[in-house]
Order: C-alpha cells, then structure tokens, then sequence
C-alpha cells in the first residue's frame, strides 16, 4: 500500500505569519523544522498502520521547504517546481492507494490562518461549479479522477472544517486555531505530533483506490483584487473576463481545470506591481 502526501506549510504546527513561510528569512528557517515534524509524524503514522510506501510531494512555495536530512528514512521525497499536477503530483500513476493533505488552509476569502488560493495575494474568490474552493477542495477533485480517496487532513481547525466538504470520511487534526488570519493559538510540537501520527495510522484504514470520478465539465470563477490583473488572466486561451475584476473557463475535466488555472496564477503574479498590486 502507497500513500502520497501532499505537504503545504501555512498549515504547518507553529506557523501563523507571512515570514514563517516565506523561503530565506530567518522565520522559516525555524518552521521547516516545525513543518518537517507534521510530516514525519504522517509518515511514521501511515508506517504504523500498515503502509508499505509513502511518498511526500512537496507543495508549498518553492517547493523546496522540507529538510530531507531530517525526513523519516522510510519515506521518499518529490521536491521542487514545475511539476504536471503540481500540490497532487505523482497521483497520476496509477500505484497510490490514498492521498493525504498536511500543512493545508483554509481558501481565499475565508476565514483561516493565512488564508489563500495559490495566491498569497491578487486573489481573492475561487469557485468551483459556484462553490467557494480551497486548495483543498480542488485538489480532492483532480485525484478522484485517478481514483485516489483523500484519507487525511492536518491544518488549523478552519481546514478541518472546510475538508468535511470534500472529504467527510477522512482523519483531520488541527495543530492551531484560527484567530485571525495571522495569529492561532497554537499546540506544541510534540502534542500535534503525536496527534497526526494517531490520526495517520487510522486513516490507512481508509486508503483504497476506487473507480475514477468523472464530475466534469467544470466552470471555474476567479475574482482577483484589481481589474488590470483580470485582464491579464484573458490572455490565456478559453480564459472570459466576465465582470470587472472576475474571469470565468470551463473546461471537461479537473486535471485541464487544474492546469488552466496553474496558467492563470502565473500569468497574474507577472502582471502584479510591487507597489499598486
């Protein structure tokens, strides 16, 4: 049995500020060690509970935060950017029995510690078929199309409650609860250790792989915080600015939503100005 973690970090035990994710300041040097320990402790959780394999794909930012000299040797590591499937990557094989989603948040707009989608800033709406997604939410749609089951979901205690749309059989465990969208009231390590490691080990229970779910086609709406970046994201094709500062695409399955939408964020993080946005 193959479990694939998808591992982001605002989400992480400990973490509650911009500077404690973002890569070269003295802060996230800190909280990698903080994120690495929720994701060993998913390891040694999903190990405990049967599984044969684990591998980590990692998610956040420049996809290169997680000390691999501190990982869990039983585990395999998939680091750095441009990836096909990007915070899902490696689902698409065909060998992965379940998913789980550690260091996650809560979507753009909502309520949550550092709470986005993709963007840390410019967007501020994403829907999916006219519900409000998280990161969560929308990767949950890609794996299903492999057959790949979500079996866990670590987070602030607003991303526990967003995964029971998406994923109401899956373990979750809050490592902080959410105060404002930077400050928690956080656990100590080894407390949401331990408690990722119990809640990893039951979710194996849930690891199967099932019929592919095809829910497509899929309408995908973007709000951004300025018009001009609204305008830039019609550059990329299929992509219809449909009000002053929203676009909307639709596209026959997740996996071209998904990538649609990768193309949009890039083209839209190019066309920000330092100072006006």
């Amino acid at each position: 049995m193959k479990i694939l973690i998808s591992a982001d970090m605002e989400g992480a035990t400990g973490v509650t500020w911009p500077a404690d994710v973002l890569p070269g300041t003295p802060q996230w040097e800190r909280c990698r060690h903080l994120f690495t320990s929720d994701v060993n402790a998913a390891i040694a959780g999903f190990f405990d509970g049967g599984a044969d394999a684990v591998l980590v794909n990692e998610a956040h930012w420049s996809m290169r935060n997680l000390l691999l000299e501190d990982l869990d040797e039983r585990a395999e590591m998939l680091t750095g950017k441009h990836k096909s499937l990007s915070m899902v990557e490696g689902v698409q094989h065909g060998d992965v029995d379940g998913i789980a989603f550690v260091g996650y948040h809560a979507a753009a707009g909502a309520e949550g510690v550092l709470a986005h989608t993709y963007l840390a800033n410019s967007l501020i709406g994403v829907r999916v078929g006219g519900t409000r997604a998280s990161e969560g939410l929308l990767n949950s749609l890609v794996v299903a199309e492999y057959g790949v089951p979500v079996v866990l979901v670590t987070g602030d205690d607003r991303t526990c409650e967003d995964a029971k749309r998406y994923a109401p059989l899956a373990r979750s465990v809050a490592v902080k609860d959410y105060v404002s969208r930077y400050a928690a009231v956080c656990r100590p390590p080894a407390r949401t250790a331990a408690a990722i490691r119990a809640a990893a080990e039951e979710a194996v229970a849930l690891a199967a792989r099932h019929d592919p779910v095809r829910g497509g086609p899929f309408t995908m709406e973007l709000e951004f915080d300025a018009e001009h970046l609204a305008g830039a994201a019609t550059a990329v094709p299929g992509v219809e600015q449909t009000g002053e500062r929203l676009v909307s695409y639709t596209m026959p399955t997740m996996y071209e939503a998904i990538r649609c939408f990768k193309a949009v964020t890039t083209v839209v993080s190019a066309a920000v100005e330092e100072q006006y946005g």
